[in-house]
């Protein structure tokens, strides 16, 4: 890691005292490599951080809370869309791996990356384990990137059930970029854990490849309509209504339809896009006039 990332990894803790704005823009200067525009945004990584300023929608907070979220999933669309929930802890300590069945996931609900997979309880590592979900227990996610929603969440450790699908052996993931209540893009994920690394396609709503890439490279392969892809659109205008700009996503496991996750700003709005004018071209969806601006985010 250079210098200059070491930086603003430094300056992006609990611990120093800097702006939100500036903090932004230090590290959009540096992960992106131009200035950041606050006043007037024009691309979809701007308006990204723009809204990590602005946008302060007290219901954000609920909806990035891995476990809270499923009570708005269950309002919403119903809780046959939700992962089967094994457990809820405050502390590591407490989970009684003895009542788990042999496969299983560990989350932290208030970060991402917060997670630990399990396929085998004899091969399982409890200790490394505990040490990933311990450290993101004590680490507001809030400070790395000022996403403004994760700053409140009180964490916790939620168990799911592990869920792979009987063909592919994998979990496609499904996103629905949301622009004020209407799915515009799709984008898949695909070979998270392949030795080519991990692949992300673009489509329009008609399933027809978008000719762009952002940050990761697109599959070569065949990426099908999911079976549930009608249902995913109709779920993803009721989860976004009302939302200047919020990422739906899904899991199709076995041809049924799961709820994944609301993201706010994907990648952090750090991501480039490849060619550049589709950080343009997306950007222009997202329609910021409607939204009354709150304070620094160091005010709330």
């Amino acid at each position: 890691m250079d210098i200059k990332k070491k930086m603003i990894n430094y300056l992006g803790t609990k611990y120093i005292k800097i702006s939100d704005e500036l903090y932004l823009k230090l590290k959009y200067r540096i992960l992106m490599g131009q200035r950041l525009n606050l006043k007037n945004p024009q691309t979809f990584n701007e308006k990204l951080q723009w809204l990590k300023m602005y946008d302060h929608n007290p219901l954000y907070t609920k909806l990035v809370d891995k476990y809270e979220v499923r009570k708005f999933i269950k309002e919403k669309i119903g809780d046959e869309y939700l992962i089967s929930l094994l457990g809820v802890y405050n502390k590591f300590d407490e989970i009684d791996f003895s009542k788990l069945p042999d496969k299983f996931v560990i989350k932290c609900n208030h970060d991402s990356g917060g997670i630990v997979i399990c396929k085998n309880k004899k091969e399982f590592d409890y200790e490394l384990s505990r040490k990933k979900i311990e450290w993101s227990l004590k680490h507001n996610y809030f400070y790395n990137s000022r996403e403004w929603p994760y700053k409140n969440v009180v964490p916790k450790i939620i168990i799911e059930e592990y869920m792979e699908d009987d063909e592919t052996n994998e979990l496609i993931d499904y996103k629905f970029m949301c622009f004020n209540g209407e799915p515009e893009i799709i984008f898949t994920c695909t070979d998270r854990f392949s030795k080519e690394g991990l692949k992300v396609t673009f489509f329009d709503k008609n399933w027809n490849r978008l000719p762009f890439e952002r940050h990761y490279p697109a599959s070569t392969k065949k990426i099908c309509k999911p079976v549930n892809y009608h249902k995913m659109l109709e779920f993803s205008r009721i989860l976004s209504a009302n939302i200047p700009f919020v990422r739906v996503d899904f899991y199709e496991i076995n041809k049924k339809l799961y709820f994944g996750e609301l993201t706010f700003y994907p990648g952090s709005g750090f991501e480039e896009f490849t060619p550049k004018e589709w950080d343009y071209k997306i950007g222009n969806m997202i329609d910021l006039s409607v939204i009354k601006k709150s304070g620094d985010l160091d005010e709330k």
